[in-house]
């Protein structure tokens, strides 16, 4: 008898081969007609796939990741077809799935294609699909996949990587294309396409290659689901962070001074300083101890830390000085650092933990094509923390910055989230350092912690850092697109990288075990989700500007800056518009820039010393003393959090 493991544990036996869709087929008729992908022991496939051997079997769906990821990759094989049905003489190179939807990279011979040419895809993609052809996957040698495609240098540069026995071409139709596999049974389950944009991309992301016309799409099975995508993309441009970035004054870049480089504007600023602010004070709270390191460092020190092996071909290149063989990095992490701040001094069992905790500039280079707003940078500050405890600590320890993280998570409105459990992937251990042993008590310990504090969990091989396993926490903002922000990692092998050592109770020397957390995850993804989540409407506590006050005429702005004066006494920050206008016209503008109070002060507030309140998406809330409106404020700035409290 065969043995089929389903995701559950439960298993289910056949009398021979079977495929994935018999599988489905014996537990329900509806399974069987929603199923459109399998994961057979590891890997996706088809759902005919022939299985004859006892497997672990999952049953894929369009409401499964895994299922969208099969429907997106078999749409991008549609795109192809038609793209050679109009282009003919164009290169086909590459067309995954991705997060939302797909692309294929396609070389175009120098023909441009624009959004007039959407349309006339979109049609010619939903006509072939209706056709109702089946994927066929069949293997092919190598000697045959090269002479097929003889004429196209992206194709035949795959093949020339694959081994012979290992290359599958993929047929619906009349279209034939280089493919591993992983598809949807027929194109008739797409019933709904659109192309998104058409962008350049440079072949395998190397600006040194030819430059691509990368086409995006998106497809769905039904209609009804597209159309309430296209709404939420309207809301995604309309919270867009680069587009209120600029609005509100928040951050620019300049291409002076480069590529994926930040410049903080006096916005931005106050706003930074708010979130590291109410972070320093709940670390402070949780005894840790704030730290300073530099922007760069020796390359030894990357060279001990194991950086410079797994990035620094892909980072920024060192930094030569005069003198012959010494060279500097920009910091691409700040633990090789805080290592070093341990090792200043010698500590017993009795001082542990020691906690430094550091917002701490880091650097990477990014592929330019890769930049994206705040969201992707090459220079970014974390929120970085670095603990050094006993074994024996490690379990209380995690569980306290897990309470950090969801502090911080309940502060700013993040309550949808998954705490993803990111493992080595089994298969490629040469990735990591450290031994089986080391890995083990810190995949165990994540596993743990994460249960113990009821955790909604998800698990990811592959995903660990080389040095040690992670809990990465995916965020869901208002538009339900996940964002990995905070994150806790636990590392045996850094310690022993740089000989951190502790005196135990015995006398002896034994390693500590290394925490990395941070609850942001880095400041600019942080707010660019921030200023996206909350369309740029900040919480009343984190607004950089608070109040507007508005003098109605020239006359009373000694009054006003009088005002400003008391509320900054108070820790409220704002600013006066002196500008000659309107009344009218200032809370117009007020309003468009989001600040949260607009305080209109004449003769009648100047005679009675008060202000008249106009609260955004509120109105007017009458005349206050200022005692009144400090205590108004304070009131409905509160948070209700405090850490440790709660």
């Amino acid at each position: 008898m065969l043995k089929i493991t389903l995701p559950d544990g439960s298993i289910r036996e056949y009398e021979g081969a079977v495929t994935p869709l018999q599988v489905a087929q014996s537990i329900s008729d509806g399974l069987a007609r929603n199923t459109i992908s399998a994961i057979v022991n590891g890997k996706q496939t088809e759902v005919e796939t022939t299985i004859t051997e006892d497997s672990t079997v999952q049953l894929l769906t369009w409401n499964d990741d895994m299922g969208k990821k099969a429907f997106w990759h078999s749409s991008a094989h549609l795109l192809a077809q038609a793209i050679m049905e109009f282009y003919p003489d164009a290169k086909l190179t590459i067309g995954p799935a991705i997060a939302n939807g797909f692309y294929y990279d396609v070389d175009f011979g120098g023909k441009p294609l624009s959004e007039n040419d959407f349309e006339k895809l979109e049609k010619k993609i939903l006509e072939n699909a209706k056709k109702n052809s089946t994927f066929n996957l069949r293997e092919v040698s190598k000697a045959d996949a090269l002479k097929e495609y003889a004429d196209n240098p992206f194709k035949t540069e795959l093949i020339e990587n694959l081994p012979d026995g290992e290359i599958t071409f993929v047929t619906h139709d009349n279209f034939t294309d280089l493919c591993r596999g992983g598809h949807i049974p027929s194109t008739g389950i797409v019933k709904a396409v659109k192309i998104l944009n058409a962008a350049g991309a440079y072949w395998r992301g190397d600006e040194k290659n030819p430059q691509l016309t990368r086409v995006y799409g998106i497809s769905f099975p039904k209609q009804k689901e597209l159309t309430e995508y296209l709404e939420r993309l309207e809301e995604a441009k309309r919270r867009d962070h680069r587009k209120l970035g600029k609005e509100l004054g928040i951050f620019a870049f300049s291409e002076k001074v480069g590529h994926g480089l930040p410049l903080w504007l006096p916005n931005g600023t106050k706003l930074r300083r708010k979130l590291e602010d109410f972070l320093s004070k709940a670390q402070k709270k949780a005894g840790y101890e704030f730290v300073i390191s530099p922007h760069i460092g020796a390359k030894e020190l990357y060279v001990t830390s194991g950086h410079w092996d797994k990035y620094g071909a892909d980072s920024f290149q060192p930094i030569k000085t005069p003198n012959e063989g010494e060279e500097f990095m920009l910091k691409p992490m700040n633990c090789p650092h805080h290592c070093e701040i341990y090792k200043t001094s010698q500590w017993s069992y009795k001082d542990l933990p020691k906690r430094y905790a550091e917002f701490g500039t880091v650097y990477r280079y990014e592929q330019s094509g890769e930049l994206h707003g705040l969201t992707r940078v090459r220079g970014f500050t974390q929120d970085d923390a670095h603990l050094f405890c006993t074994p024996d600590q490690l379990m209380e320890e995690f569980k306290k910055t897990i309470d950090l993280v969801l502090y911080v998570f309940g502060s700013l409105g993040f309550g949808d989230f998954t705490a993803q459990i990111s493992l080595r992937d089994p298969e490629n251990k040469q990735k990591y350092i450290g031994s089986d042993e080391n890995w083990e008590k810190a995949e165990n310990a994540i596993v743990t912690a994460a249960t113990e504090k009821g955790l909604k969990t998800v698990t990811e091989y592959g995903e660990a850092a080389f040095y040690g396993p992670k809990l990465d926490f995916m965020v869901k903002d208002a538009l339900g697109r996940s964002w990995q922000l905070g994150t806790i990692q636990v590392d045996y092998n850094l310690p022993e990288r740089f000989d951190l050592w502790y005196t135990g109770n015995d006398n002896e020397k034994h390693r500590p075990v290394m925490i990395h957390r941070a609850p942001f995850g880095s400041m600019e993804r942080f707010i660019a989700i921030l200023i996206e989540n909350t369309a740029g409407d900040f919480p009343l506590w984190l607004s950089p500007e608070q109040f507007t006050i508005l003098p109605i005429s020239e006359k009373y702005v000694g009054y006003a800056k009088k005002v400003s004066q008391l509320l900054e006494n108070h820790d409220i920050s704002g600013l006066i518009d002196e500008r000659n206008e309107k009344t009218g016209k200032k809370i117009r503008d007020a309003e468009l820039k989001k600040i949260p109070f607009m305080l209109v002060v004449g003769e009648n507030e100047e005679q009675n010393g008060t202000i008249s309140v106009r609260r955004r998406g509120e109105g007017d809330l009458g005349a206050m003393s200022i005692d009144d409106f400090v205590n108004y404020f304070k009131k409905a700035a509160d948070t209700g959090f405090e850490f440790g409290v709660n």
